[in-house]
């Protein structure tokens, strides 16, 4: 297994890894359009040419970064795969001079187990809501925030 930053040829499948666990409720969908946009935040994991990993590093301000878009093939889960892409990202973050990392999920007791802490939503900056008015569930959001200090 290879771990990598994504390139054009690879919104396709990162499409229809994320949005697969979208439609299962466990985050939140993403077009093509935000995948391209966003191409250079992301790490893939990737195993015999197959993508079966993903996971972007949104800078949001200043010493400020999301851990988003963080999706593992179901037949890979409990690999330990979402840890490395995580723990990539992180490093990269440290690498950047981030101080702060968060994470909007629905899988806090993995993020528990990185070193991520659950914080009240309001808590967060302004900054971080600057896209969920493109949201569906805007303005319901029922994603648990966390919080790591690096």
């Amino acid at each position: 297994m290879i771990y990598r930053k994504a390139v054009f040829k690879d919104v396709e499948e990162i499409h229809k890894l994320v949005n697969a666990h979208a439609d299962d409720g466990m985050m939140l969908p993403r077009s093509r359009n935000v995948l391209y946009e966003t191409l250079r935040d992301m790490v893939l994991a990737e195993e015999d040419g197959r993508i079966i990993g993903v996971g972007a590093l949104h800078l949001v301000w200043d010493e400020l970064a999301e851990i988003r878009a963080l999706a593992v093939s179901s037949d890979k889960a409990r690999q330990g795969i979402g840890r490395s892409i995580v723990e990539k990202l992180t490093n990269e973050a440290r690498e950047l001079g981030v101080k702060t990392l968060f994470t909007l999920t629905y899988r806090d007791d993995f993020f528990c187990k990185l070193g991520f802490n659950v914080l009240p939503k309001e808590k967060l900056p302004h900054k971080v809501w600057k896209e969920c008015i493109n949201c569906p569930k805007f303005p319901n959001c029922d994603e648990i925030a966390m919080i790591k200090d690096l």
